[in-house]
């Protein structure tokens, strides 16, 4: 196959899951393993982190709507405390592929489900990080933020929006996110979906989509 755009998830794909930073704040606090991610998952398109992604309440709100939520199952959970676990750390090697695409002349972009929190499209916090993500979106030749476009993958009308902004065909893209949530919209419109379960495993997928050797990228 011929492809000539690469489009990235960016949690979970270009920095570590937030899902891991929940389990290590699920067992400092004595919850429930994968509990947050649970109720992230109810309901899927109404419940509170749902909204907070398309935008459609703010910070506060969804402090108070999350701890709702949690309280229904009995767990005394905060929205601020979901809120200071969504910055991953980077991966050097994603990024460091993102810079070999570009060199071999693919477009690439970036579709991330994000919040209006912390500082820039990542959510950091600390003031350090902030130029360091902002660097590596501007690699990317377009990005689209749920959180500002109002839609949130699995929505199959973000996909369609990146491709249609690229100019490009979904048979001509690969797409990877660390969901397979993600990932179905993205395969059913016609790109070669990856489901990222870990860097090296992404890029030894990619490599293989794309014909590239095992030393790619150098």
């Amino acid at each position: 196959m011929s492809f000539s755009a690469v489009i990235f998830d960016f949690g979970g794909v270009i920095t570590s899951s937030p899902f891991e930073a929940f389990n290590r704040l699920e067992a400092e606090r004595g919850w429930p393993r994968d509990c947050i991610r649970q109720i992230n998952a109810a309901n899927p398109d109404t419940n509170a982190w749902a909204r907070f992604e398309r935008a459609e309440i703010d910070a506060a709100a969804f402090d108070s709507a999350f701890a709702e939520e949690a309280g229904a199952l009995g767990l005394n959970i905060s929205g601020s405390d979901v809120i200071s676990c969504l910055a991953g750390d980077v991966r050097p090697r994603m990024v460091a592929a993102l810079d070999a695409l570009k060199a071999a002349g693919f477009t690439i972009g970036c579709i991330t489900n994000n919040v209006r929190a912390g500082k820039g499209s990542a959510m950091v916090f600390d003031d350090a990080r902030v130029g360091e993500i902002a660097a590596i979106m501007a690699r990317f030749d377009h990005v689209i933020e749920s959180s500002k476009a109002g839609v949130r993958k699995p929505d199959p009308r973000i996909y369609a929006m990146m491709c249609e902004v690229l100019n490009v065909a979904p048979s001509a893209c690969i797409y990877l996110d660390d969901l397979g949530v993600n990932c179905k919209p993205a395969a059913a419109m016609g790109m070669a979906a990856i489901k990222v379960t870990s860097e090296a495993q992404a890029l030894t997928d990619l490599r293989a989509l794309l014909g590239y050797a095992d030393d790619w990228p150098s």
